[in-house]
């Protein structure tokens, strides 16, 4: 009986092992997945804070909680599900969805750029006024789920190409998890964000000086700080998209401009001192400015056909 006994406990702290490694196996990979998504994840938080203002301080927070339910909903029920099928059926189609999305993000970072030189937004902006409260709330949480998807799908898919080589429970488990930290740490700055001016206000009517003067700050900081997170938002998307679009054409060895892009990265890291740091905002602007031809030939030929079906 005791040697049974021995015999079990035995086991167990085997299974236990099994089970630690198996966590600590799913821990690495979706920190490793994690960090190859990170500008994804910038231009997340830097694109979400907008649907949340022009409500009243009480809307804002459970506006941003609407839209991370709903982040989660699309990550976990939706697109969690679809990437481990690609991954059991179809893992050759992984880095061509990549390149779609990238070319999407760069797209659309490139309609934000052309509308700063051409506006064109005022009928959305005058059909937005003719809405109710809680119908133009609807229709902004709507929209941001909508835009969500897809910088969660870019999220999934870059998670998944870099666990591509683990087991399916693996896999399933550093995608359920990237996508819950993700989630949690994009709206965890979101809502800090849309919440900041009231901050601000509150530290104002402190009775001490210094925390007066940094609320009051805090407050004219936030108009600039709003428009800052746009420019970098965009920033974001096109360095991500052309990323994406140079790491795809290196997989399929199509040249010349994953070399440029790495050559330019190579001649920069050489600075002392600073080459880190160099290197990577060469490969960043390397990656941007491919995201931006991409997405400027996307957007040509998307304004140009309208307009040619228009003449006829």
């Amino acid at each position: 009986m005791p040697s049974g006994l021995v015999a079990l406990l035995d086991d167990v702290a085997g299974i236990a092992k099994i089970a630690a490694a198996s966590v600590d196996d799913i821990g690495a990979a979706a920190g490793k997945a994690g960090t190859k998504a990170v500008g994804v994840v910038v231009d997340d938080a830097a694109v979400t804070p907008g649907y949340a203002m022009g409500f009243t301080p009480d809307r804002e927070l459970p506006i941003v909680a609407k839209i991370a339910v709903g982040s989660l909903r699309n990550k976990l029920l939706f697109l969690l599900p679809g990437a481990l099928l690609l991954s059991a059926f179809a893992p050759w189609a992984v880095t061509p969805i990549l390149m779609l999305g990238g070319a999407y993000l760069a797209f659309e970072a490139t309609e934000k750029i052309i509308e700063m030189f051409v506006p064109h937004g005022d009928e959305v902006e005058t059909d937005e006024l003719a809405l109710s409260g809680p119908e133009l709330e609807k229709h902004k949480v709507a929209g941001a789920i909508r835009t969500d998807l897809i910088l969660s799908a870019e999220i999934m898919a870059i998670a998944l190409s870099d666990v591509s080589d683990k087991s399916l429970p693996i896999q399933a488990a550093a995608l359920a998890l990237v996508g819950v930290v993700i989630t949690i740490l994009v709206y965890g700055v979101v809502a800090l964000i849309v919440k900041m001016d009231d901050i601000g206000l509150h530290m104002a009517k402190s009775p001490r000086a210094p925390t007066q003067k940094f609320g009051r700050g805090l407050v004219k900081a936030m108009p600039l700080a709003m428009s800052s997170l746009a420019y970098i938002g965009t920033a974001a998307m096109l360095w991500v998209g052309g990323g994406i679009i140079v790491h795809g054409l290196h997989h399929f060895h199509l040249t010349p401009i994953p070399a440029w892009v790495e050559g330019a990265s190579h001649v920069a890291a050489q600075v002392p001192g600073i080459g880190a740091i160099t290197g990577w905002l060469a490969t960043a602007i390397g990656s941007a400015i491919v995201g931006l031809i991409v997405g400027g030939v996307i957007a040509g030929v998307l304004h140009f056909i309208p307009r040619k079906r228009a003449a006829h």
